[in-house]
């Protein structure tokens, strides 16, 4: 909506067509200027980077185990493929967006079936994002608090610095990191304001990746590296049906598409976004490729499903300490610069689910921080309260992820409403579907069955 707005009911009216046609979901800020609007634009590299960070999140921890479970070549291909099928299903949502004048993804789901199909996905949008913000709060507390794993407690960043003390307790430091660090960052409007955090947010993610790299280059040097599996080792039936657990994580680990409208709204050549997408996508996935290699060359069979709490040990280099702490720290800061990115999608579902017929959202000041700081409390309360639920984001998470990933953006072209869908997007978007049900349905029986088993 750009131009002179004459009178404040026709405002009202532009407004509320903006609502239905995004499904109730505004994603633009406009700024005043001399009684009318115009809408703030943001570059290229701010989508990328923002596109990049809500990609980059903890799903890079589990990389290094994916290695262990699926060999190097397999977990290689399976990342590539992954990062093929994504940039697909982005490419559907933003076609189907443009030919029904929607912007947002609710927006298309709504387009092509109704009510009912904008629901279904703010719901799963609404689950993934708590899940992710839930494991990121604790993994933070991890970071700078420790944490206890069958009886043996792994010491914190600031319990090894400073003791073990009330204030360097899980709880207090989480208090004081949501107080002073997420809820500042939750409060932005715009999500090209997060520009220059997610920049920093990706380049932490990078020196992850550079120190990995060079720890295992020395240790390579040394001798002290074992030689990694380029295939996996299947012993039995249940180390068959475990390499397909692989796939929920590396598909989490790419799911970005709930702020894909959110960007592509705020560029000021909405052309650009495909090369943003594919920019950040192969960004991604040389970091994943990377950190998945160097991390399981380091470790070897030690590998842990979080690669990170492998570092609390003596890596038998020079500084070992020092440059453990380093890595520790740096994905904690970066987990806590990707923390707005998705928070920015969650609340913008939540909005739009509860009050998809109120005024835009942006301009309602009190829901805006009525529901802001719900959702931040919530995700506070779980991550204290609920510790360890790594397993049950991996069932619950991997279903949401697989939803919103490929299984939505694949109906939408199947529905084709606008008949724009060729024929190749429909045998593409039947093997989305396929791949995803049969890939899920077998990682989540895996799950349930070694669950069962241990207990």
């Amino acid at each position: 909506m750009t131009g002179s707005v004459d009178g404040r009911e026709e405002e009202r009216r532009d407004c509320n067509q903006i609502l239905a046609d995004d499904g109730g979901i505004p994603l633009l800020l406009k700024s005043q200027d001399g009684g009318g609007e115009r809408v703030i634009k943001s570059s290229t590299a701010s989508a990328v980077f923002n596109l990049s960070t809500n990609i980059v999140g903890a799903g890079i921890m589990a990389l290094p185990a994916c290695a262990k479970v699926l060999g190097v070549i397999p977990t290689f291909a399976l990342i590539i493929f992954i990062a093929f099928l994504t940039d697909a299903a982005i490419e559907l949502l933003l076609r189907f967006s443009r030919a029904g004048n929607t912007r947002s993804y609710a927006g298309v789901m709504e387009d092509a079936f109704g009510t009912s199909g904008r629901i279904v996905l703010q719901v799963a949008v609404i689950v993934k994002a708590i899940g992710v913000l839930i494991i990121y709060v604790i993994i933070v507390g991890d970071v700078l608090s420790g944490t206890s794993s069958n009886g043996v407690h792994h010491q914190g960043i600031l319990e090894e610095r400073l003791g073990v003390h009330w204030w360097t307790g899980r709880f207090f430091v989480l208090l004081i990191t949501t107080l002073v660090v997420f809820l500042p960052l939750a409060c932005f409007r715009r999500i090209d304001s997060l520009k220059y955090t997610s920049a920093i947010s990706v380049a932490l993610a990078v020196v992850f990746v550079i120190i990995t790299v060079g720890i295992s280059i020395v240790k390579l040097m040394q001798g002290s590296v074992s030689i990694v599996r380029l295939f996996p080792e299947i012993k039995d039936l249940a180390s068959f049906w475990k390499l397909f657990t692989v796939v929920p994580v590396i598909v989490t680990a790419f799911i970005c598409h709930y702020n894909v409208h959110t960007v592509s709204n705020e560029l000021a050549n909405s052309s650009q976004m495909k090369r943003a997408v594919q920019t950040s996508l192969s960004l991604c996935s040389t970091i994943y490729i990377t950190t998945s290699f160097f991390g399981f060359l380091l470790f070897g069979d030690d590998t842990l499903d979080d690669v990170l709490a492998n570092f609390d040990l003596d890596l038998n280099i020079p500084f070992s300490l020092v440059i453990n702490d380093i890595v520790r720290l740096s994905y904690a800061v970066h987990l806590m610069f990707v923390f707005p990115v998705v928070f920015f999608a969650l609340r913008l579902n939540v909005d739009g689910l509860i009050f998809s017929s109120a005024d835009p959202f942006l301009s309602n000041n009190r829901r805006f921080i009525l529901i802001t700081l719900i959702l931040v409390s919530l995700i506070f309360v779980g991550a204290n309260f609920i510790p360890n639920i790594w397993v049950a984001f991996q069932l619950t998470g991997a279903t949401a992820a697989a939803c919103v990933g490929f299984i939505f953006p694949a109906a939408i072209s199947l529905k084709d409403p606008h008949g724009i869908a060729t024929r190749r997007d429909k045998i593409l978007s039947a093997v989305m579907i396929i791949l995803a049900i049969c890939a899920n349905a077998v990682a989540l029986s895996s799950d349930l069955y070694s669950i069962f088993q241990k207990n």
